[in-house]
């Protein structure tokens, strides 16, 4: 994952369902540079919780070429892709701003970092646990990184402390 080689843009494939894995493998293999970001979802399954990996943008992953190479054609008939977004005939260049942006707030390997700025009064969404996906707002801020935030449960403002690699900002 690097952020900019010279002559190359980022553009958007759009991928076969549950295929993200499979296709990121085969881009790398052929020599494409990709960028898949990934964020914890956690599910209640079978009367339990589970967190896992998904894409931030399920269906599409980042894929870095040259597109005045000609060789961008590879990409549509490797395993694993439908088709790279197109208007016309040619790819469309994702801005590499958005791209850079995205890969700063990830790490190496594509994990959706948790926002380092919340305060006071932040809208928040709960992304593991029990109350995963529940709306929250900031509280306070422990110095150890614990939140509290304020939630509704059963019609009742309740405090909750949870670590702030569970929240998302809304």
């Amino acid at each position: 994952m690097t952020f900019h080689d010279r002559g190359t843009s980022w553009f958007l494939a759009q991928l076969k369902p549950n295929c993200a894995n499979i296709a990121d493998k085969n881009l790398n293999r052929q020599g494409f540079n990709t960028f898949l970001p990934m964020e914890e979802e956690t599910k209640q399954r079978n009367g339990k919780f589970v967190t896992a990996m998904r894409p931030l943008f399920p269906g599409y992953i980042f894929v870095a070429f040259d597109v005045a190479s000609g060789f961008w054609r590879t990409v549509n008939s490797t395993y694993g892709i439908t088709r790279l977004v197109c208007f016309g005939k040619v790819p469309t260049a994702v801005p590499l701003d958005l791209v850079s942006q995205l890969m700063l707030r990830c790490d190496a390997k594509g994990k959706l970092l948790p926002p380092k700025l919340l305060k006071p009064g932040d809208q928040v969404t709960l992304t593991k646990g029990p109350f995963a996906n529940f709306l929250a707002e900031v509280e306070k801020i422990a110095p150890d990184r614990r939140v509290w935030v304020l939630m509704e449960i059963m019609g009742r403002q309740t405090r909750v402390a949870v670590g702030a690699d569970q929240l998302r900002a809304v």
